[in-house]
């Protein structure tokens, strides 16, 4: 049996209209992977409200946010103060975090949850679920207007906005080295930058 993955963007829902969302796809347990489970500007997404409120609607909630997460504690993550994806998920902690992802999905419908609106601008497409798609996972973002995305046309999305084409590289290959390229220079375009001191 194929596993299934979902991913969603908490963006600036509320807080019944989000769990509408997972509610309609059957979510039951949802993977946080924010680095900083916490929102300013949307305190119904801070990580202790959300448990509380997902706990109601009886929606398991889990942070992965340390092993996940895509703003790093462990220095060597970062060249030039930019965080570097190749870097991040070759660590220990993030394959563990991986793990964790893939058996939950034996007992539960999880979505991974980070805060941006959509994927192609979030690690949760193009760092996290980039390592679960070769293994037989079916990915489908939920978008902010509960459409599904699957994670083969965003992928194809993702080919298009950066207009990499196969002459680029020669010509005649197999499409896998271009959309390796893609998630590279994608997360180069999106990695979490350190502020310089002032």
């Amino acid at each position: 049996m194929k596993k299934e993955l979902f991913t969603i963007g908490h963006s600036n829902h509320k807080i019944f209209d989000f769990q509408r969302l997972l509610r309609a796809r059957g979510i039951n347990a949802l993977v946080d992977v924010r680095s900083h489970p916490i929102s300013r500007v949307h305190p119904q997404f801070n990580k202790q409200v959300l448990a509380a409120d997902l706990k109601k609607a009886k929606i398991a909630y889990v942070f992965l946010g340390r092993e996940l997460g895509a703003r790093r504690v462990e220095t060597a993550c970062y060249v030039d103060g930019r965080a570097d994806y190749g870097r991040i998920a070759n660590l220990p902690i993030f394959q563990e975090g991986l793990e964790r992802v893939r058996e939950g999905m034996q007992r539960y419908r999880i979505a991974l949850m980070c805060a941006e609106r959509d994927p192609l601008e979030c690690h949760r497409a193009i760092l996290v679920c980039r390592h679960l798609r070769e293994e037989g996972v079916s990915i489908r973002h939920i978008r902010e207007d509960g459409s599904l995305e699957l994670h083969t046309d965003l992928e194809e999305r993702l080919l298009d906005r950066l207009e990499i084409e196969p002459d680029l590289f020669g010509g005649g290959q197999d499409p896998d080295p271009l959309l390796e390229k893609a998630y590279d220079l994608q997360g180069q375009n999106i990695a979490y930058v350190k502020r310089k001191p002032p």
